[in-house]
């Protein structure tokens, strides 16, 4: 629906929607149509973008940002702040990304917006932008970059410089071994030391947990080694046993064989022709 609205003129706009007509160079021919209305919700059901002070807009090309819409809206009034997600939906805060090669996301279609305005007379004054004619938002301070520059632009911000890569892994690595070793620290502080209720918590270390340094459970162990050394001693023992009884028995086998041959030269040496 929103691609759709793509080739709307102004004016010609959905039940509730006002259309802005908007260019993104001088030299364009047809504007393209961003669908704006206030954004209406309950009372507290959406924190981030207040109701009154809110204009939810539609049909927000993957190239369009924050800062071109602020400063597009910026003539109706002072921008508190401007929201572009994937789809409608309640606003949360975000996680300020502070990488500059992790946790970037690409943009493959058209969004929404939400531009939230210091006061309520901003979201009026920006319905009221459809009587003029189509707005210019790229502009040669601030250009918006479009067709064959945006992704000649996107190629080279893909080019990732190692050393700048090495120096952000290196400081991550860096807070993660001191979030580490503050965890230890703390663990180690709270290991043997009861709570409110007198309970005492157990932590299991590495895959094998450490025994306690006591007289039985040091006999315990001795005991459990003994038995596992006498258990492997008996299975080997049975093992030679049924080798040499193996042996034995192919032996007996090659000495009966070696009789039968005899006995059976002798009977063919002893054959005669007896008449009568």
């Amino acid at each position: 629906k929103m691609a759709a609205a793509t080739g709307r003129a102004a004016g010609a706009a959905p039940a509730g929607y006002t259309a802005l007509a908007v260019k993104f160079a001088e030299r364009q021919r047809s504007p393209h149509c961003l669908l704006v209305k206030e954004h209406q919700v309950r009372e507290g059901a959406d924190t981030a973008h207040p109701p009154r002070r809110t204009l939810f807009v539609l049909n927000v090309p993957p190239y369009c940002g924050p800062d071109s819409l602020s400063r597009l809206f910026s003539r109706c009034g002072r921008v508190q702040s401007v929201d572009i997600c994937d789809k409608p939906g309640p606003g949360e805060k975000k996680d300020k990304l502070t990488s500059k090669f992790f946790d970037h996301k690409t943009v493959k279609g058209f969004q929404v917006a939400y531009v939230v305005f210091r006061k309520p007379a901003g979201v009026q004054a920006a319905k009221a932008l459809s009587q003029e004619g189509p707005l210019l938002i790229s502009t040669e301070s601030h250009p918006v970059k479009t067709g064959i520059s945006k992704w000649i632009a996107s190629y080279e911000a893909s080019i990732v410089d190692p050393k700048e890569l090495k120096a952000e892994v290196d400081a991550y690595m860096q807070d993660y071994d001191k979030k580490m070793a503050e965890e230890e620290a703390k663990a180690a502080k709270e290991e043997g030391v009861p709570d409110e209720e007198g309970w005492v918590k157990v932590t299991r270390k590495g895959r094998k947990p450490g025994l306690p340094r006591t007289e039985a459970a040091n006999l315990r162990v001795l005991e459990k080694e003994k038995q596992k050394r006498a258990r492997k001693e008996l299975l080997n023992f049975y093992a030679w046993q049924h080798r040499e009884s193996k042996r034995e028995h192919i032996a007996q086998l090659r000495k009966k064989f070696e009789e039968d041959k005899q006995r059976i030269a002798l009977m063919r040496a002893q054959r005669k022709f007896r008449p009568y």
